[in-house]
């Protein structure tokens, strides 16, 4: 007779093993009809699992999160059984959820196309109304294997190939189509109401770019409809922001094929770089860093000392020279260790934090890079602190100030935070992990920080702490980390002479704030869609005359503006002033400045903010001085 304890404390007694949908029915019809799974002991489960014994029971509907991964995950296989109808000869291959939505891979003999996508989905929603019930099955795997090989779907008999022998595999069925899946599902397809498909791509199978190319057909699910509207306004709105897209509208940058994962900078774009550097240059003078240049190209024998080559070898690009193996270097944090140990460093040399924005180059997929956001050559505001124990608590809460601010300062609100603890393979005692725990934690909790736990997600070297950003669309990214290693320094043979005189080796803080300068800049383009703040547009503002006769004041206006630090540029050509301030309204320049006879004859300048405010007449005393207050309130003096 399973006693069954819900949420609230209240313990339900039934006189039978029973059903979580019967559980949901016993306690009201609402809920019967909102299930769709529930949670026994902490593990979801279908509706038509059976309790027989004593268990702690949450029942499931779509207004959890675990609810709607579980739309998610069944609506990938209406996706799989709709192919399946419109196209038989299709193999199916894999289908996960994603974040916001599910994909699922695909064989078929010829691409498939938008028109295609429309009959898909289509089909699903007809499938969907068949309202076909959905239910569990248990299958020994040579059974299924052979089953699956029978249909004709080969990639899905290796799948089931690779379980243990000795193993059942869960099948899920709905109507006459029959997938592997672990679960759960909802009950019926009729559940399945708010959906679309999004967009194809390609995939390799099982991601080995060695093996065949699939078909992804990407899709999304949601709770209600208003949902899924707000979704799709976002992915619309994402697309205009797209930093490739910008970039190329806004002449800040280009890739091409010669030099993949490589960006050219064009003038304005590196403007832009040059601010969000030489900001957070500032910035980690002001906080006592010590910036310092590493070597590009690195012999094997330093990669194998640390521990790289053994992990990292195959995203490494490498090199030789006069019988020597090189590597170009993936990271800075060995060549850092090197700098620290050069000459004998005391306890009072600590907390030592080295800064370098050093230009890293990792051999990812071509599959995996993304305009800016993907790359292969990049650089990161990286910086580690040489410290002790008892420095590590005071030093994390001081890099989480600092990163704060600098978040706020690029118009980032919103920080989401995450603390990963030790893993079941790691180096160094439990002290020191209860340690280096408590110490990261205790600087968020000074911080006043809310932060998820994620155990057993820490390096094998220490616990880290992951800083994410929400951009204006509401979407995260991960970009901070702060990661604490025992390991590494003692590899390399770091060392410091403690206050008692013995050798100690110091403790690593691995720090980053915006992370790869090339990603962050693509951040923030999509973030501001291109319309940057003053102190990081690449222009501050564009002179324009009326006509002929102000042509010269309009250039000394201009070279006035540079004169006193300020990025301008001038059109003096002979074209309507209406028709300028259009063309120049897309290139989203904070500022637009007009001269006509009449100021130029007071010696002003008539001034038009971005997004269409006039300011009207200013001196350029007055320019100057709103442009300096508006830039200093994020960066301090210029």
């Amino acid at each position: 007779m399973p006693n069954i304890t819900l949420p609230d404390g209240s313990v339900r007694d039934f006189a039978r093993p029973v059903t979580v949908g019967e559980v949901a029915a016993a306690i009201g019809a609402g809920l019967a009809k909102a299930a769709l799974a529930g949670k026994v002991d902490g593990r979801l489960v279908d509706l038509s699992h059976r309790i027989e014994a004593d268990a702690a029971l949450a029942i499931i509907t779509d207004k959890n999160p675990e609810g709607v991964d579980i739309l998610r995950h069944s609506c990938a296989h209406l996706l799989a059984q709709a192919v399946k109808e419109l196209f038989p000869d299709a193999q199916v291959t894999i289908g996960p959820t994603v974040e916001n939505g599910f994909y699922y891979d695909f064989s078929y003999k010829r691409p498939f196309t938008p028109e295609d996508l429309s009959l898909i989905e289509a089909r699903m929603g007809e499938i969907a109304r068949r309202d076909l019930p959905v239910t569990r099955e248990v299958w020994p795997r040579g059974k299924a294997v052979e089953f699956f090989k029978g249909l004709g779907e080969h990639y899905k008999a290796e799948i089931i190939a690779s379980i243990p022998a000795d193993e059942d595999v869960s099948l899920y069925r709905q109507g006459d189509f029959v997938d592997l899946c672990r679960g759960p599902h909802v009950p019926s397809t009729g559940r399945l109401k708010v959906f679309k498909l999004t967009r194809l791509a390609g995939a390799y199978w099982r991601g080995d770019a060695d093996k065949e190319m699939l078909q992804r057909i990407y899709g999304t699910a949601w709770a209600g409809k208003e949902d899924l509207d707000a979704y799709l306004h976002m992915i619309e709105e994402a697309e205009k922001r797209d930093h490739r897209r910008l970039g190329r509208q806004l002449d800040l940058f280009h890739l091409q094929d010669e030099a993949p994962g490589m960006v050219f900078w064009h003038p304005k774009g590196w403007m832009l770089w040059q601010q969000v550097e030489q900001y957070l240059r500032r910035t980690l003078q002001r906080h006592g860093y010590q910036e310092v240049r590493t070597p590009q190209i690195v012999d094997r024998a330093l990669w194998e000392r640390s521990g790289h080559w053994g992990m990292y070898s195959e995203l490494m690009f490498t090199t030789q020279s006069e019988k020597r193996d090189y590597a170009v270097k993936p990271m800075n944090c060995p060549c850092h260790i090197e700098i620290f140990n050069q000459g004998l460093r005391s306890y009072r040399d600590l907390p030592l934090r080295m800064a370098e924005f050093g230009s890293c180059h990792r051999n990812e997929p071509s599959g995996a890079l993304h305009g800016i956001m993907r790359v292969r050559n990049f650089v990161q505001d990286d910086a580690h602190i040489f410290c002790t124990e008892g420095q590590v608590q005071p030093e994390s809460a001081e890099f989480i100030r600092l990163l704060q601010k600098v978040y706020r300062d690029f118009g980032f609100e919103d920080v989401l935070v995450k603390l990963s603890t030790r893993p079941d393979k790691r180096v160094g005692s439990g002290e020191q992990w209860d340690a280096a725990e408590a110490a990261l934690a205790a600087a968020l909790d000074v911080q006043g920080l809310a932060y998820d736990l994620q155990p057993g997600e820490g390096a094998f070297y220490g616990p880290k702490i992951e800083f994410s950003l929400k951009d204006s669309l509401g979407r995260v990214w991960q970009c901070g980390t702060l990661q604490l290693d025992f390991n590494l320094p003692r590899r390399l043979g770091a060392e410091y002479v403690a206050e008692d005189n013995t050798r100690k080796t110091p403790i690593l803080l691995h720090r980053a704030i915006v992370g790869s300068l090339e990603r962050f800049i693509g951040i923030l383009i999509e973030h501001y869609a291109g319309a940057l703040p003053l102190w990081l547009a690449p222009v501050h503002a564009v002179v324009m005359n009326i006509s002929e006769g102000q042509a010269d004041y309009a250039a000394d206006v201009a070279q006035q503006l540079r004169n006193a630090g300020f990025r301008v540029e001038t059109d003096l050509r002979n074209e309507k002033i209406n028709y300028k301030i259009r063309e120049h309204s897309v290139h989203r320049l904070p500022y637009q400045i007009v001269v006509g006879n009449k100021e130029k004859a007071e010696s002003k300048v008539a001034v038009r903010v971005r997004g269409g405010q006039d300011l009207g007449q200013l001196s350029l005393d007055s320019l100057i001085g709103r442009w300096l207050r508006e830039i200093e309130a994020k960066t301090g003096p210029i």
